[in-house]
């Protein structure tokens, strides 16, 4: 098995590519803990390393944050060993049903709500997934939308700018009803 890596535009993070489906289409998984990572015996095998801060599962990669005191000098092999040992085995990915956040929006925005999640799906997604990370829809309340940041995306430097300036203009321009965009943690 052959697993790439790739750098993210957050220095802490790194993109692995196992060459194989990781989530596939059952969405994203993300991991802020090990403690929150229990459902995931991959996420559990890589959180059982020392410097790992967050593990984020793709359709078809992982990005695994450092917690920054040692780098990535000897944790990238690490990381590596433990993702190839996991499929190597065929464990599974997940144990169980994923948890999925409640999206919060008044009923009545449902057609704006399924516009907003549609430039998501098509713009915003596949160039956030290019960079290791992914953006959830999390509610929409008086012209608000909010944003959670997964993966390389939550905590990369540049993310907050690309929130405000890429994204929300992006759909202010599309869909009139709404006036900003906020990130939220969960």
């Amino acid at each position: 098995m052959f697993i790439e890596t790739e750098g993210t535009p957050n220095p802490a993070t790194l993109k692995f590519l196992p060459g194989r489906e990781v989530m596939g289409d059952r969405g994203t998984a993300d991991f802020a803990s090990a403690e929150t990572a229990a459902r995931s015996p991959l996420a559990a095998r890589i959180f059982a390393l020392p410097g790992v801060a967050r593990v984020f599962l793709g359709s078809d990669f992982v990005t695994v944050t450092e917690d920054g005191a040692n780098g990535w000098a000897s944790l990238r092999a690490q990381v590596l060993s433990a993702i190839m040992d996991h499929f190597v085995a065929g464990l599974p990915v997940l144990d169980g049903a994923g948890e999925d956040g409640e999206d919060d929006f008044d009923p009545a925005d449902a057609e704006v709500v399924e516009q907003i999640k549609d430039l998501l799906d098509t713009r915003v997604r596949p160039a956030v997934a290019g960079d290791g990370g992914d953006i959830v829809f999390r509610g929409f309340r008086e012209g608000v939308v909010k944003l959670h940041l997964q993966g390389a995306c939550s905590g990369c430097p540049s993310s907050r700018a690309t929130l405000k300036h890429g994204v929300e203009n992006m759909l202010k321009h599309y869909v009139p009803e709404v006036v900003a965009v906020e990130q939220v943690d969960a």
